[in-house]
C-alpha cells in the first residue's frame, strides 16, 4: 500500500511531511474494555486508549520506522454505528488530511437485525466514498465476534446481562457474520482493502475456545491482548 511508501520516504526526516493514520469506528476502536453497573443502575465503561489497537499499531510502526513521526487520530466513539459515522467524517477525519483511514463498524449496526443490512451497506459505501474523496487510502477492519453465551461473570438481571443475552442470540443466529460478509462485499465494490480478523474468531469458536472470555465486558469488547493481534493484522495489510 502507498502508506508504506510514505513511511519509507519519511525516514529522510526533513524530506516529507509526517504520516497520519486516522481510525473511524465504535467502542472497540475508541479503546473500551470492561463494563459495570453503577449504583444508579447505569452502565459505566472502562476507557483505555493506551491499550487500543491504534496505539499498538503506532508502537509497532515506531519499532519499524523509529525516525518517522506517525500521527494517530483515534475517532472511535462508544456506541457509534455507520449511520452516525458517515455524518462526522468531515469533522473528525478529513480536517487532519490522513494518509490512511482505518474504518471498523458492525457490532452496533448488527444489533438492529438483518432487516437493516441494506442500510449498513449503503452507509459503508458512503463512508468509503467520502474518505476516498479526501485523498486517503482506506482499510476496512472487520470486527470480533460477539459473546456466544451469557458469561458466568454476569449476575442477576441487570442491563449488562440483558444485553449479553441479546448479543449472544445475534451471534448464534449468524447476524454478526452476515454484517461482516456484507461489509466485505461493499469494500470489494469500492476497491477498499480489507483486514479480515473475523474468520479468526470463527476458527476459535469451532475449535472449542470459550471466546466469550476473550471479551473484556463479556459482550463485545475484546480483551487488551487481542488489540495486539488486531494491530499486527493491520500491519500485515499495510505491507501488502
Amino acid at each position: 500500500m502507498e502508506i508504506i511508501k510514505k513511511l519509507n520516504a519519511k525516514q529522510d526526516i526533513y524530506g516529507e511531511k509526517p504520516v497520519t493514520i486516522a481510525f473511524l469506528g465504535d467502542s472497540v476502536t475508541q479503546g473500551c474494555f470492561e463494563c459495570y453497573i453503577k449504583e444508579d443502575g447505569k452502565i459505566e465503561t472502562v476507557f483505555e486508549n493506551k491499550s487500543s489497537y491504534s496505539t499498538r499499531l503506532r508502537e509497532m510502526l515506531g519499532i519499524l520506522y523509529p525516525s518517522v513521526q506517525v500521527n494517530i487520530i483515534n475517532s472511535g466513539i462508544s456506541g457509534d454505528g455507520t449511520e452516525n459515522g458517515k455524518t462526522r467524517i468531515e469533522r473528525d477525519i478529513l480536517p487532519f488530511s490522513p494518509d490512511l483511514v482505518v474504518v471498523s463498524y458492525g457490532l452496533n449496526d448488527a444489533c438492529k437485525g438483518a432487516e437493516k443490512l441494506d442500510d449498513y451497506r449503503q452507509n459503508l459505501k458512503e463512508i468509503f466514498e467520502k474518505v476516498s474523496s479526501g485523498g486517503a487510502e482506506v482499510i476496512f477492519l472487520t470486527q470480533n465476534a460477539m459473546n456466544t453465551k451469557k458469561s458466568c461473570h454476569l449476575k442477576g438481571d441487570d442491563a449488562l446481562t440483558k444485553t449479553a443475552l441479546m448479543t449472544a442470540k445475534l451471534q448464534s443466529d449468524g447476524i454478526m457474520k452476515a454484517y461482516m460478509d456484507a461489509a466485505k462485499d461493499v469494500a470489494k465494490e469500492c476497491q477498499v482493502k480489507v483486514c479480515d480478523i473475523y474468520p479468526m474468531w470463527e476458527k476459535l469458536i469451532a475449535g472449542g475456545v470459550d471466546t466469550t472470555e476473550l471479551l473484556a465486558n463479556k459482550i463485545n469488547h475484546p480483551i487488551r491482548e487481542i488489540h495486539y493481534y488486531m494491530a499486527m493484522k493491520l500491519l500485515e495489510t499495510m505491507f501488502e
